[in-house]
């Protein structure tokens, strides 16, 4: 088999897999599923699942990496630009611009993020994405969007805070099975980040 072939199949095995692990954490929880299971979902024998992963904690540490990469990819890379349109946009519209390819990749991996982030999944992976949020909002060296030495109250407060929200929003969005675009979904979030939650409510207009 040619090393393309090779390649292309592994590809197929590994997508096998992740889809098993994903249709099985929504139907018995990551905690009771066995390698045995996923095996069978995916239609592999074990030997095949071992020569890429040493068991299920691995499989989804790396499914984990794989989403925090791609994130940083493609979200983490355009901070320039989101530095840019200050220049050009308005304070209001910073989130906005900020939030939507953010969103635009969770509808995209929408069922493996539905899997890490439900009651039945990784509680370890929010944290992972509080790190990512921070390195995004603080740690970009030059083109950080938050400045520390702007900051009215404490990074690590204001990370929290921050994360804890959009983990929140991010939840309730994929649980319930909503229907909003991600672009919508950004705007919604954006209008609680820039107003706070009371303008939202409508009580502070």
């Amino acid at each position: 088999m040619s090393d393309i072939g090779l390649d292309l199949r592994v590809i197929r095995t590994k997508e096998s897999i992740k889809n098993a692990l994903i249709e099985l954490i929504e139907e018995k929880g990551f905690e009771a599923l066995t390698v045995k299971d996923i095996t069978t979902r995916a239609k592999i024998n074990r030997g095949t699942f071992y020569s890429h992963y040493y068991d299920k904690y691995d499989l989804m540490v790396k499914c984990e990496e794989e989403v925090v990469k791609e994130m940083e990819n493609k979200i983490i890379k355009n901070i320039p630009k989101v530095i840019a349109g200050l220049y050009t946009n308005t304070p209001n519209t910073i989130p906005f611009t900020f939030l939507v390819p953010f969103f635009e990749f969770i509808n995209q991996n929408r069922g493996l993020m539905k899997a890490l982030l439900g009651p039945r999944g990784d509680l370890s992976f929010q944290t992972k994405l509080k790190v990512f949020m921070r390195k995004a909002l603080f740690d970009s060296n030059n083109n950080s969007i938050f400045k520390q030495a702007d900051l009215l109250v404490p990074p690590e407060y204001l990370i929290s805070y921050i994360a804890s929200a959009h983990i929140g929003v991010i939840q309730e969005w994929l649980n319930s099975d909503r229907a909003e675009s991600p672009q919508e979904i950004a705007r919604i979030i954006s209008t609680m980040t820039i107003n706070g939650p009371f303008f939202a409510a409508g009580l502070k207009k």
